[in-house]
């Protein structure tokens, strides 16, 4: 197995105890999918479940890079998200945290790290799979809670859609 196809919360095969997964198979090439992940503007597209939206999208594909966003809610919220880049495997994967500053200082209160692998399959589509690894426990079930897998899934699907227009 090569480094790319590692999982990265996983250390000797094992994986973190505190993470939460999504897994689908997008009609696309990895190339295309990994476009729509890291074009701020097309990012902007999908990337929050509807009727959320985000603006702001910077994307910076070396570690250390930003990774930031503002999300918007229906009734005028707002939730900014700022991470930095972690690891960049360019088409393949892209790791980020919200622990870190730019400049490698403590961000307050880390929530996760996000690691997001776009693997090639056999008949030219994409297994798409999104990875949030927690701190604790108490992270994760708050995770959960706000709504991971649907959110995360309705987003998913809103990449889908997307790329069929690519």
């Amino acid at each position: 197995m090569s480094e790319a196809d590692k999982n990265p919360c996983e250390t000797d095969g094992v994986a973190h105890p505190y993470e939460l997964t999504l897994r689908r198979v997008l009609d696309a090439p990895p190339e295309l999918v990994w476009r729509a992940y890291t074009d701020p503007e097309l990012l902007s597209k999908w990337f929050c479940p509807k009727p959320w939206y985000i603006t702001d999208a910077v994307v910076e594909l070396r570690v250390g890079g930003r990774f930031n966003f503002m999300m918007h809610g229906p009734d005028g919220e707002k939730m900014p998200s700022s991470g930095v880049v972690l690891e960049v495997v360019p088409g393949r994967r892209l790791v980020t945290t919200d622990a870190f500053t730019p400049d490698w200082k403590p961000a307050g209160q880390p929530f996760m790290v996000s690691s997001v692998e776009m693997r090639p399959t056999d008949d030219g589509k994409t297994e798409y799979v999104a990875i949030a690894s927690h701190w604790s426990e108490e992270a994760l079930k708050q995770h959960e809670a706000m709504g991971f897998h649907e959110g995360w899934g309705l987003a998913a699907d809103q990449l889908a859609e997307l790329l069929g227009t690519l």
